[in-house]
């Protein structure tokens, strides 16, 4: 695997799956492109997934064009109650990607007990898949999650169906802004599984429009290129995956990785820089500071999601990231078990007698009802979509 891969979530025709006919030419040139880039830096590894609307089928009609040897193709196929099903969609995207196997097959989207379920229990989707790779049809099998640590672990450490472990390889959520998946990181290298970290830039941050004070603090490199080198520096993460839109997208994860070798020169500076600045405004070290002892949404009175709500709360505050807060708080009642919690709007309707009795827990148990109630001010609003409807 490169150090950088290639995502596929934001150069593709929209959403909705269509014939390729009835995609833009101009919006396929620029996929074209965009691979072709990607490839030509190096960056020889290819993701996708069943839900990323017509992806998969454009891709199909580029993949054959390279190669097949010097490409590491990888899609994701959500889970399902009935594991036919899963392999039927495995091979209507195998159809679709115009390839006679994937490098990769990723179980997408292990976010709560359902999906977890449908997929180790015994003879379910994860079964099936292994059975797709004893046919040749794939050769590594992984997951995908927007889960809570609970639930990643749980898959990690899954029965291993006579393998090293369940999995070969997750995909995960991990950067310098969310770093509360560290244990499954270590986990899943305990089991020699490969770890894969999902969208950096954006949702690590919006990275690509990063606030005023991210520049400051990063300057003078981009900053992108740190967060780049500052999960890079841990030799436990193996690839990142950038959602290139277009070909310069690259610019800036290449440039990072050509800076590897000045990681320990760069790296702490800026981060003592972004960790005062944080301490300084909230009096936390890192916008995740109060999430010990908070409950999941399920368990938290009318389903408050408190951990995002006060993590948002932090980096708006903290570190003037409102644009990314108002994007990630907004998605608050319309993520599914991508993004859980409901949605409320209005600070009135919280009953903060309520929440202090659901914190009691928590270190922070007095400050957080007022917190959450502002986080709601500075950054509730109209509700937006995910650029899926399904992230």
């Amino acid at each position: 695997m490169p150090v950088i891969s290639t995502g596929g979530m934001r150069y593709q025709d929209g959403w909705t799956d269509k014939p390729l006919g009835e995609v833009d030419p101009k919006v396929h040139d620029n996929l074209v492109a965009t691979i072709d880039h990607s490839i030509n830096v190096g960056i020889n590894h290819i993701e996708t997934a069943r839900g990323y609307g017509v992806s998969e089928r454009q891709l199909g009609t580029v993949l054959p064009n390279y190669p097949r040897e010097d490409l590491i193709v990888q899609t994701k196929i959500g889970p399902e109650d009935d594991p036919a099903k899963f392999t039927a969609h495995f091979m209507e995207s195998l159809d679709r990607l115009n390839l006679d196997h994937v490098d990769l097959l990723a179980i997408h989207g292990i976010n709560n007990d359902e999906t977890l379920r449908q997929s180790i229990r015994a003879g379910g989707c994860l079964d099936a898949a292994r059975e797709l790779q004893r046919k040749g049809l794939c050769k590594h099998v992984g997951f995908s999650t927007h889960g809570p640590l609970r639930i990643i672990l749980d898959a990690i450490n899954a029965e291993p169906r006579g393998a090293a472990s369940a999995f070969d390889y997750v995909n995960v959520h991990w950067y310098y802004i969310f770093r509360r998946n560290w244990p499954a990181i270590q986990a899943a290298n305990a089991l020699d599984m490969g770890v894969f970290i999902i969208s950096p830039s954006d949702k690590g941050g919006k990275l690509y429009e990063p606030s005023p004070q991210w520049v400051r603090a990063c300057d003078p490199i981009h900053p992108m290129v740190f967060n780049d080198l500052w999960c890079l520096q841990r030799p436990e993460v193996h690839t990142l995956s950038l959602g290139a839109a277009r070909p310069s997208d690259y610019d800036l994860h290449v440039q990072a990785v050509e800076l590897i070798d000045r990681t320990e020169e760069l790296v702490p500076p800026i981060d003592a820089t972004l960790t005062e600045m944080m301490r300084a405004r909230t009096g936390l070290s890192h916008p995740e500071g109060m999430n010990a002892g908070l409950p999941e949404p399920e368990d938290t009175p009318g389903g408050l999601n408190l951990e995002v709500m006060l993590w948002l709360r932090h980096l708006a505050v903290g570190w003037g990231m409102e644009t990314y807060g108002k994007m990630r708080f907004n998605l608050l009642g319309n993520g599914g078990h991508w993004f859980p919690g409901v949605a409320v709007n209005d600070s009135e309707q919280i009953d903060q007698d309520v929440i202090a009795q659901a914190v009691k827990g928590s270190p922070y148990a007095e400050a957080i009802p007022e917190l959450v109630a502002e986080s709601f001010d500075l950054l509730g609003g109209e509700q937006v979509k995910r650029l899926s409807e399904g992230e």
